[in-house]
């Protein structure tokens, strides 16, 4: 693991497709720093701003960033793969065509969020807060959104199969043409008060 940088302040950088293997920073702020095309395995960003970071088809594998806050930062075809965002903050952030496989993104904050059509797989999500966030047409498949946020959430045609759903509302989102597995369906029918069988 390379040396901890703390406190450090990063701005108006061309990082495009920099290699961030087994990078460590913490507390460190980052404004205007192109990202794109960069790839990070295991790097690990603590308590971290992001402004204005352009993070445009970065690939990031096995990183973390925990407790850290994006603002007016761009995603676009970023992945994610194995990473924890543990308490993390998006705020006025472009996310399409964002992608997620596996990790943990517990605590997340992504309210207000224009996630149309990205695809969110394998992640755990507990206690994420997803209030008011356009998700239609999302792939949020086996999710664990256990005590997750999700009211005024727009879930049309978003695919949920395998996701927990033991604590949605159904009546606190938009959910027209949303997929769900038959047990789901089970578990939906018991939050509106159906007794099954």
């Amino acid at each position: 693991m390379a040396d901890l940088i703390e406190g450090e302040t990063f701005r108006d950088l061309d990082w495009y497709g920099e290699e961030l293997e087994d990078r460590a920073y913490q507390g460190c702020s980052f404004f205007d720093v192109d990202l794109t095309e960069a790839v990070s395995r295991g790097a690990r960003f603590e308590e971290c701003s992001f402004g204005n970071v352009r993070f445009n088809a970065s690939r990031h594998t096995d990183s973390a960033f925990l407790r850290c806050v994006f603002t007016r930062s761009v995603f676009f075809e970023a992945e994610f793969t194995g990473c924890k965002l543990v308490g993390s903050r998006f705020v006025e952030c472009e996310l399409r065509p964002l992608r997620a496989d596996g990790g943990d993104w517990s605590f997340v904050s992504l309210a207000d969020a224009d996630l149309r059509g990205v695809t969110l797989t394998g992640l755990r999500m507990r206690e994420a807060d997803l209030s008011a966030a356009n998700l239609e047409g999302a792939t949020l498949a086996g999710l664990d959104l256990t005590g997750a946020d999700v009211t005024k959430a727009r879930l049309d045609r978003a695919d949920l199969r395998g996701s927990d759903l033991s604590t949605l509302d159904p009546l606190a989102v938009t959910r027209a043409g949303a997929r769900i597995t038959a047990e789901q369906a089970v578990v939906v029918a018991m939050a509106l008060g159906f007794a099954i069988g």
